[in-house]
């Protein structure tokens, strides 16, 4: 099964938001095992699953129990992304609304996005992979600020929820989410969902230009064709995490796994713009920082769990990925050290 994955820019963009709100993104980023530069890689898409994790450190390390909610009002627009040309080049907001579903995949692998009209009502269903993280709090509370930012942003301020319906249930602080929300909000509902007047839809876009908005389509479904070049990565990270203890996690044994010659794979991982060895590293330098940050596990074990022969093999790598020793990234990434993190 391939892993979902959300783009980089929602990661920046609730970086942007800890940043404007003093929260401490060093710890929260020693926590996680990253750094700010891995925020800003290029082409980044995060594991959308992880957002359980992130968002219980991000709590645990600002100590605000509404920490997604206080965030999603700081966040930046979302801006210079393939979605919002559509969007402006479009006729109407509800023609950009329609021509962006078909695109979800841009913003997230999980993203399930779905558009109705009810009497004088539009709304949009916003689904999430995973039943945990569709009922996942600081998700729903940042993740629906965001949209109706940005759906501020591309009319003109004339875009105003009259309804949210929220899947997670909360004991206290609803007239605290309704006043920053300003609109009814129901806790509990069967579907997050964003409701707003239907008239919304005829809104036209002072930027609409045919031409443009062709050629903005053209680029969207180049982005999803490479997204989609891009999924034998996963398929092959998800096989090599099965195959790492047995020791054999070969680019031969992967594609017989995968039911390919090793031929083809490496051909559609080079179309991926990567290697078989690439991914290999990559796979083992995140789990890596994932078990010295987040466990006690001993050295060895995470020699043998990272599918290293030997401790010394596995000493070299880690230096020379993150110009530290295993132990040194431990005690920095568990907040018992300050050192300089390079990743």
């Amino acid at each position: 099964m391939q892993e979902l994955r959300d783009a980089g820019v929602m990661l920046r963009l609730i970086y942007e938001a800890m940043k404007k709100k003093g929260v401490d993104t060093d710890a929260i980023f020693n926590r996680l095992g990253v750094d700010e530069s891995y925020v800003y890689s290029d082409q980044l898409r995060t594991p959308h699953n992880a957002q359980l994790f992130f968002w219980q450190v991000v709590e645990d390390v600002s100590g605000d129990p509404d920490i997604g909610l206080h965030l999603g009002m700081l966040l930046p627009a979302y801006k210079g992304q393939v979605l919002e040309y559509l969007f402006l080049s479009s006729p109407t907001f509800g023609e950009g609304l329609r021509r962006a579903q078909n695109y979800q995949r841009l913003l997230s692998d999980a993203a399930k996005t779905d558009f109705l009209i009810e009497g004088d009502e539009a709304c949009m269903v916003l689904d999430a992979a995973s039943d945990e993280v569709r009922r996942l709090k600081h998700f729903n509370e940042c993740f629906v600020q965001g949209l109706i930012t940005f759906f501020k942003s591309i009319t003109n301020d004339s875009f105003s929820p009259s309804r949210i319906e929220f899947e997670h249930v909360r004991e206290e602080g609803t007239e605290h989410v309704q006043d920053i929300l300003g609109c009814d909000v129901v806790f509990g509902a069967e579907e997050n969902r964003l409701y707003f007047p239907v008239e919304m839809l005829s809104h036209a876009s002072p930027h609409a230009e045919p031409e443009l908005l062709a050629l903005h389509e053209r680029f969207a479904s180049e982005q999803v064709a490479k997204l989609e070049k891009k999924d034998i990565v996963g398929l092959v990270e998800r096989i090599v995490a099965e195959l790492l203890d047995s020791g054999d996690v070969t680019l031969d044994s992967v594609a017989s796994r995968l039911g390919i010659k090793p031929r083809t794979l490496r051909t559609r991982l080079t179309e991926a713009e990567t290697s078989f060895n690439q991914v290999l590293a990559d796979f083992r330098y995140r789990l890596a920082r994932q078990l010295l940050a987040t466990t006690d596990e001993s050295i060895d074990e995470i020699v043998y769990l990272t599918g290293f022969s030997e401790p010394s093999t596995f000493y070299r790598a880690f230096k020379r990925w993150s110009n530290m020793t295993p132990i040194e990234y431990r005690k920095t990434a568990q907040g018992k050290e300050t050192v300089a993190v390079d990743v």
